[in-house]
Order: structure tokens, then C-alpha cells, then sequence
């Protein structure tokens, strides 16, 4: 038979305050959401006032013992938020100091996508109301738009386009592709294409009709874009009875033609970062610093909250000038933690500043926590959404970690800094004789790093570079 019975136990257990819960919120939002949640709290607690001037009370002059201080917290060890690395090295030279950081020629180039902020259907809409259409074409022209994909083709036949407009409209296959003939003469050319070769003719139907080559280059993406695909010069000579000369002019204009012509339009806007940090290099060494943009002007309003007193009726405006306490310390908290972490990134990686991604140096979140005494998961809440603006670009904490693999000497070496050389070997490679996955291996082994083959082919992957056998370019004879 069971009898109740009191029993002592002793035991820790963590808990979280609402201090605490606030401190850590605060701590893994981003620039633009802390922003918005100081707006907020400036909104609701009558105790905050916005910083109009630098001359105030800070953040400093606020601290009072209101309670449990958030889990590693610690205390300032630094007024200055400025962090000097102090070294002998050389001043960059005008190329590394100016030059932006770029991982290939594929970050080289220019973005030639529409800035407007425009969808391909938006687009095309817009030029279909100008058209001069009657009201069946226009419907007919809609329900064709609607049936293009992301890169502009055509995806849907004319029969299930002409199905769709039923019972409203009754509309043939005939009068669908007399619509569609419309649409493909809207901008960008080669839209509503039902295959790369009519893509490509479209193209080149654009063309001046004097152009040299342009009568074979038409032959060409019509019937033979299979044997341009796979580099079979001499086999097209032999089919269209051409000299090397007229099938290399008609080669170049079926290269310069777009395949996926709907990518021409940005789908969405670009997307802007703020960094949090700024980190530089000065006559004595590198300098991090937090971003002032990004720091809150806020503080508490002396002249509410010295009217405050012990009576009951003020319960409500006590508990917001504790609110606004506990805010103000946990934006300093954030602050502190931000630059502890950032320096230690910069003083692990410092190589990177200076030579670039192939210095990267291996570092996971253990490295950064034990560091700076503090646990993963802070770290990893920091490192998430924050930004570093560096003479190599703006670049998120986050990046800076990698794995490790293992070199000849018994040192790690960074995953990043295996892309970078990956990158660099396919670079400088010949057209005519691309390295192979097994090639690129053995020259980083003999270099020092040891990498498997089917590790070269998965970095290849992720860098978005081809093959050896597509990467070959064999000349036109």
C-alpha cells in the first residue's frame, strides 16, 4: 500500500529570468531587427527617449544591480570598442589595400540583371497592355505568360493553353500560337521559346540581316546545336560545307545569344546588409570596431523616472523604468559580446586579411567559446546575421568557420582555402587540356594538402564549376 512521505533533495537547476530570455533575444538579432525592436520598445516604455545628441547618460552610467546578469555576461573590459592587434607587417600594396575581394571571375562580373524589381510575368504584362491587342489575344497572351517558367520558356502546349480559357473562352490551338508568335517579339528576346534551338533563333532573327554568318549560325541553332554543344567542329564543317572561317563567325553569334533569357529579369530586389562591425588596418595593426549606425541611441528618461515613487499607484511606471533598465543592459551585454567575438575572429584569421582566402586558417565555434570563456550556442547566436565590413567586403561572421583538413605537417588546413586553391588551379588551366579531379588533387598534394579525389570533386560541385570533359574548349578547325 502506497503512503505519501516528504523526501529532501538537493539539485541545481538554471533559470531563465526574463533579464536573461530579453539578453539573449537581443543578442541574435540582426542590425535591421534590432532596429525595429528599439522602435518598438521606444513605442510602448514611456522610461526610453531617443539620443538626439552624443552629451546624455550612457549606457555606462545605467548600471545597477536590478537583478540576476545574463549567463556569461561578465562584465566590460574595455570603454573603447576598439581593439588593436598590434604587428610589424608591411603596408598592403595599392593593389591588395584597394581591390575588393573577389573568390573568382564569376563574382567578377557585373550583375546585368533588371534592378527594377520587376517579375518576368510584370514584365511582359506590361508590354502585352501596349500591344494593341484585342481583348481575346490579350486573354490568350496572359494565359501564355502564366504558362512560362522561371528562365522564359514555354513550358505547356498549345492545346492545354487553349484548354485553360475554357468554358470562358473558347479559343483554338491556332489562335494560341498566332498570340504566341506576339509574345516572343516582346522583350527580353527569345522569351516564350519552346525549346533552346527556337530560343536561339529567336535571337538571331534580331540581327541585322547583313550580319556576317548569320544565315549558317540560323541553320546551325535550328538543326545541328547538338554537335556545338559537344564541340564537334569537324563534323559540322562536314554537314553544312562550310570553310573554318564562316563557321567560326557563325559559332560566335550562336554563343552570343542567351539560353535562359528570363534570368535577365531579378526576380526579387537585392537584398542589403549593414555590418555591425568595421574592421580596418592602421600604422599599429588591425582595428575592430563596432558600426555607430548600428549602435541604439537610447537611454532612460531622468525626468520620468525621478518622478517615480513608492507608491502603489506608480507600480506601472516602476515596472517600466526596470523594463527599460534591463533593456539598456542587455543592448551594452550585446555590444560587448559582439566585439569580444568579432576580435578573436580577426586575431585567429588575420592571415585572410592580409593574402586572401587561400590564408584562410580552420575555426569552428569551440575555437571562438573558448576564447572568450563563453558557451557555443552564444557564439553561435552572435555569429548569425551579423556582418564584418573588411578590406576584402562585407562579409558574415558565420563565414570565417570552416573544417579542417589534415596537411603533411600536422597542421589544419582550411576548407575555404582548399576552394580558393581549387578555384586558382581551374583558373589558370588550358582550355584544351582542363585538370581533372585526380590531377587537382595530386597538385595539392604536393603542395601539402592531402585531399581524396572524390573530396576536389565535391568542392567542384559546390563552387558551381563544371567538369574536366565540359570545362574543354577545343578550338574551331
Amino acid at each position: 500500500m502506497m503512503k505519501p512521505s516528504l523526501q529532501l533533495r538537493i539539485g541545481q537547476q538554471l533559470t531563465m529570468t526574463p533579464q536573461l530570455q530579453q539578453a539573449i533575444r537581443l543578442l541574435q538579432l540582426p542590425a535591421l531587427e534590432l532596429q525595429a525592436t528599439i522602435r518598438e520598445a521606444l513605442e510602448t516604455n514611456v522610461m526610453l527617449e531617443a539620443e538626439e545628441e552624443t552629451e546624455g547618460l550612457s549606457l555606462e552610467e545605467l548600471r545597477e544591480d536590478d537583478g540576476e546578469a545574463p549567463a556569461e555576461a561578465g562584465e566590460s573590459q574595455a570603454d573603447e570598442p576598439t581593439v588593436e592587434i598590434s604587428d610589424d607587417w608591411p603596408e598592403p600594396t595599392a593593389v591588395e589595400s584597394d581591390a575588393p575581394w573577389s573568390g573568382g571571375d564569376d563574382d567578377r562580373m557585373l550583375d546585368l540583371a533588371d534592378e527594377s524589381g520587376q517579375t518576368l510575368t510584370e514584365h511582359l504584362l506590361w508590354q502585352l497592355e501596349l500591344a494593341h491587342l484585342d481583348p481575346l489575344q490579350l486573354m490568350i497572351g496572359r494565359a501564355i505568360v502564366d504558362a512560362l517558367n522561371e528562365d522564359g520558356y514555354l513550358t505547356e502546349s498549345l492545346e492545354d493553353i487553349a484548354a485553360t480559357l475554357r468554358p470562358e473562352i473558347e479559343a483554338t490551338p491556332g489562335q494560341v500560337e498566332v498570340v504566341l508568335h506576339v509574345v516572343q517579339q516582346l522583350d527580353p528576346v527569345g522569351v516564350a521559346a519552346r525549346s533552346v534551338a527556337e530560343c536561339v533563333a529567336l535571337q538571331l532573327a534580331q540581327l541585322d540581316p547583313a550580319t556576317p554568318g548569320l544565315a549558317l549560325a540560323g541553320e546551325i541553332a535550328r538543326e545541328h546545336l547538338a554537335l556545338v554543344a559537344e564541340q564537334q567542329y569537324a563534323a559540322l564543317r562536314r554537314q553544312l560545307h562550310c570553310s573554318t572561317e564562316d563557321l567560326d563567325e557563325a559559332i560566335a553569334l550562336v554563343r552570343g545569344c542567351h539560353p535562359r533569357p528570363g534570368s535577365a529579369l531579378q526576380q526579387t530586389r537585392t537584398e542589403y546588409v549593414i555590418p555591425d562591425v568595421f574592421v580596418r588596418r592602421g600604422p599599429g595593426g588591425w582595428s575592430v570596431e563596432l558600426n555607430p549606425a548600428c549602435l541604439p541611441r537610447i537611454r532612460l528618461n531622468q525626468s520620468y523616472a525621478g518622478m517615480v515613487t513608492r507608491a502603489e499607484d506608480h507600480a506601472v511606471l516602476r515596472g517600466q523604468v526596470q523594463e527599460a533598465r534591463w533593456l539598456l543592459r542587455s543592448l551594452e551585454i550585446r555590444n560587448e559580446t559582439l566585439i569580444k567575438v568579432a576580435r578573436s575572429i580577426v586575431q585567429r584569421q588575420m592571415a585572410f586579411l592580409e593574402e586572401g582566402e587561400e590564408s584562410m586558417e580552420p575555426m569552428v565555434l569551440k575555437d571562438v567559446a573558448d576564447a572568450i570563456g563563453m558557451h557555443e550556442s552564444t557564439i553561435s547566436r552572435v555569429t548569425t546575421g551579423k556582418y564584418m565590413h573588411t578590406p576584402r567586403g562585407v562579409l558574415e561572421f558565420r563565414y570565417f568557420f570552416s573544417s579542417s583538413v589534415p596537411g603533411d605537417d600536422g597542421s589544419g588546413v582550411s576548407s575555404t582555402a582548399i576552394r580558393a586553391k581549387i578555384r586558382k588551379l581551374v583558373a589558370a588551366e588550358s582550355p584544351e587540356e582542363p585538370l581533372s579531379d585526380n590531377r587537382i588533387a595530386e597538385i595539392l598534394s604536393e603542395e601539402g594538402v592531402q585531399v581524396a579525389r572524390r573530396t576536389v570533386a565535391k568542392y567542384r560541385e559546390t563552387m558551381g564549376i563544371p567538369s574536366s570533359s565540359e570545362r574543354r574548349r577545343l578550338p574551331v578547325r
